[in-house]
């Protein structure tokens, strides 16, 4: 019997507007094309519920009391499931049922994973001191990037470097090797 690989879990931190969804574009374009597949977790931070189809079966199931309704159809699995709230804990175990190699998680800063930190103004830059396993750091301001931050041990790259997300999925692929 083959060994199933524990995917390789990477958070995308910063605050809104950072760039958070552009650079998980970018990583999962470029792990797709290393032949790696990728399971995104988003934390909706805009407030109240995400958006779901209405007059649709599915939905019509969790608001006559359904904790949780799958739709199947053309290779698509939709999963919609209601409770009061969800851990990160919780949403991981979930997508670690359908065996991703990543996962990258949009948010969620105070989590312990391996990130990387987006910082777009120097109101960000107390996050280096308050998050903890950054492996690199990703500024909108090169001004940002300062020697003595180097003992973070995370590598600085400006958002116009093509580096910084090649180097990440890089790391991505080097730390799904270890396993």
């Amino acid at each position: 019997m083959a060994m199933v690989k524990e995917p390789v879990i990477l958070q995308v931190s910063g605050y809104q507007n950072s760039g958070k969804t552009t650079l998980i574009n970018k990583l999962i374009s470029g792990l797709k094309e290393k032949g790696l597949s990728v399971i995104t977790i988003k934390h909706h931070g805009h407030g109240g519920k995400p958006e779901t189809p209405e007059g649709k079966d599915s939905t019509s199931h969790i608001e006559s009391g359904a904790a949780a309704s799958l739709v199947e159809g053309g290779g698509s699995l939709l999963l919609h499931a209601e409770k009061d709230s969800w851990s990160l804990e919780e949403q991981v175990r979930i997508v670690l049922q359908l065996q991703p190699d990543v996962v990258l998680i949009e948010g969620h800063k105070k989590a312990s994973y391996s990130k990387v930190l987006l910082l777009r103004s120097n109101e960000d830059i107390h996050l280096l001191k308050e998050l903890e396993n950054i492996c690199a750091v990703i500024s909108w301001d090169d001004k940002l990037i300062k020697p003595n931050d180097a003992n973070l041990g995370a590598l600085f790259f400006s958002i116009s470097d093509p580096k910084g997300p090649d180097w990440i999925v890089e790391y991505l692929v080097g730390e799904r090797m270890k396993f």
